[in-house]
């Protein structure tokens, strides 16, 4: 426990810089542990406070002398608006991130190793860098957090590769660590623990309930249909004018859905605006402006937006799509009410949204982590339980809470939306013993191991592209299956995999394959003898880019290899061909190459844009 003299100087610092009488629930405790030299993972509802449980004992250990406070952001603008505020309280604080321009880089360094700093905000990406890491040995460090922590954890929702290589400033800093998060069930804490190497690690967590929050699951199939239950939603917040109390934020899977939810409100006289990762950094910056001073009360975005977002009078939080699983849902949700008034949130749900989540996720490092994902948010949407036990439930992993007495299930009002997700929900055909005999038959002829979408789409007789290759077009089982939809024969291909007559494999990207069936190598044309090459037909060899994507390969499979990665880490091919498609010339141009996000960026794109001038225009 801290002492006497700690505990004074933390509620001072919290009344006179912060203005709070009081400590919030589990803020205390991890100051405390902060302040008496513990690790604590800071388990915390969203817009209950977190920053304080670090921000405060950086204050006091300022003031004792005793060094800097260094806080692991992910994000660039929740940096921002983290040392803004700091700032406004009188309160020394600096950030490193790629959008300063080289003076204020410079100032910030200067003022860190002077010790003029009670915070430093950096993200991971620059806490990897070998400079930063000589720098932090040059002064005093009084304490680590590591902010949104349930990044480090590839059973989160948002995992950060980036993030697992923290725990190597442990080695250069011994100072206590603080991992803060609002969304994490068991698991991820447990993950978090070990990937950060906490010691003797303290559990700050409090209840997950929100009592002020009004959940609600509304089953609608089209988006038409959706867009009137959206606008119905708003309506009954008081959100129609242009001026008036309270914001709405809708969210939503797709950036296309954005744009075109943010045009039909619009159209319907709605102050509405959208923001997604696919817009200019001005365009957003535009955006999330007008949204803060409320020209703008309603803000449809994907994801991108929100981490950090501290606005009190969010009276309206709609899901617009399903997103893909309990904790985005939650850690979004939450955002609404945090100034303890009654707020609502509504997730429109449909399986047509879950589809949606497995192909944004498609290609990941871990299907079953995702469908996982997807079978809890798919619960969640069709219970007939109290939609708060439930969320209560899901994190805590203990028994669900008393009913709330005011979500849709409590109220009455969840029977209808049950009726409609039963009718939402695609009607599945079964398919004959036959016709699952031919699947099986189709894997077993083709020579590599083949995702089970492709799979169904050759057997329904699809033409496209995707499918030239792998011999999927020329199976005697192609299109075989062209009475059933999709999804039906995608679910065969699952009841296969759980019967056992089919499997998954591969890590990078999961597969169907006969369960011990050898995968031949590939087949490597015989090099011909010498006066027998064919002049008619020369060898031509496959095309892999120019000079620029060449560079580009070699470069993230050297970073791999320092940061102990696989090469899909740092980033795809897709991403290299596109790079040497537009050849940006700046952060800005960057920042519009698809799979390329701001953490890549900060962390890779000097390096990619040094490369772009080095080899832009040279042919392969």
């Amino acid at each position: 426990m801290m002492g006497e003299g700690y505990e004074a100087a933390a509620r001072a610092v919290l009344a006179e810089r912060f203005g709070y009488a009081a400590f919030r629930p589990g803020q205390a405790e991890a100051v405390d542990a902060a302040l008496g030299g513990r690790d604590a993972v800071v388990l915390l509802p969203t817009g209950s406070g977190k920053s304080v449980c670090y921000q405060v004992p950086a204050c006091v250990q300022f003031a004792a002398a005793c060094g800097t406070t260094l806080v692991i952001s992910p994000l660039i603008a929740l940096m921002q608006d983290q040392v803004s505020a700091l700032r406004a309280k009188g309160i020394t604080a600096a950030a490193l991130h790629s959008h300063q321009d080289a003076a204020e880089q410079r100032d910030a360094v200067r003022d860190f190793l002077r010790g003029d700093l009670a915070l430093l905000y950096v993200s991971p990406e620059r806490a990897a860098k070998d400079s930063f890491r000589r720098m932090l040995a040059r002064t005093e460090i009084a304490l680590l957090a590591v902010d949104e922590a349930h990044c480090v954890s590839q059973w989160g929702h948002d995992f950060r590769p980036d993030y697992m290589a923290l725990n190597e400033l442990r080695e250069i800093i011994d100072v206590p660590l603080l991992a803060l998060t609002a969304t994490a069930t068991s698991r991820v804490v447990d993950e978090i623990v070990a990937r950060l190497d906490m010691r003797s690690c303290e559990i700050v967590r409090t209840g997950f309930d929100r009592p002020n929050l009004r959940f609600a699951v509304q089953a609608i199939r089209s988006q038409d249909m959706r867009i009137q239950a959206l606008k119905s939603a708003l309506e009954r917040n008081g959100l129609r004018g242009r001026r008036g109390a309270g914001r709405a934020i809708v969210y939503c899977s797709t950036r296309k859905t954005t744009e075109k939810v943010a045009k039909a409100l619009r159209s319907a006289g709605f102050a509405a605006t959208h923001y997604h990762a696919g817009r200019t950094q001005g365009a957003r910056e535009r955006a999330q402006a007008s949204f803060e001073a409320s020209r703008s009360r309603v803000l449809v975005a994907t994801n991108a937006f929100g981490m950090g977002i501290d606005l009190p009078d969010i009276r309206l939080i709609v899901h617009f799509q399903t997103p893909g699983s309990v904790e985005a849902y939650y850690q979004e949700a939450g955002r609404a009410g945090r100034d303890g008034e009654p707020a609502e949130c509504l997730l429109f749900f449909g399986q047509a949204d879950l589809m949606t989540q497995r192909r944004i996720n498609s290609g990941g490092s871990n299907e079953q982590r995702t469908e996982d994902a997807i079978a809890a948010i798919e619960r969640y949407a069709t219970s007939t339980a109290c939609r708060q036990s439930d969320l209560v439930a899901h994190f805590s992993g203990e028994e669900a809470i008393s009913a709330c007495g005011h979500c849709d299930v409590c109220d009455g009002s969840a029977d209808d939306a049950a009726q409609d997700a039963a009718a939402a929900a695609p009607i599945l055909q079964t398919l004959p013993s036959e016709a699952l005999d031919g699947i099986v038959s189709a894997v077993d002829r083709l020579s590599r191991p083949v995702g089970k979408t492709l799979l169904a789409r050759a057997l329904r007789g699809s033409r496209a592209k995707s499918l030239s290759r792998g011999g999927l077009l020329t199976l005697p089982e192609y299109g075989s299956l062209a009475a059933y939809d999709e999804p039906s024969v995608v679910s065969a291909v699952e009841d296969l995999i759980r019967e056992g007559r089919l499997q998954r494999t591969g890590q990078k990207f999961p597969t169907v394959w006969i369960p011990g069936k050898p995968v031949r190598a590939p087949r490597v044309a015989a090099t011909p003898r010498p006066g027998t090459e064919r002049a008619d037909k020369p060898q031509r060899p496959r095309h892999h880019g120019g000079s620029l994507a060449r560079a580009l390969d070699n470069y993230r499979k050297r970073q791999a290899r320092q940061l102990r990665w696989k090469s899909y880490m740092v980033f795809q091919r897709n991403v290299i061909l596109a790079i040497e498609r537009a050849e940006p010339r700046d952060l800005d141009a960057l920042s519009r190459i698809p799979g390329l996000g701001p953490a890549k960026i900060e962390r890779f794109g000097d390096d990619i844009l040094d490369l772009v001038r080095q080899h832009a225009g040279d042919s392969a």
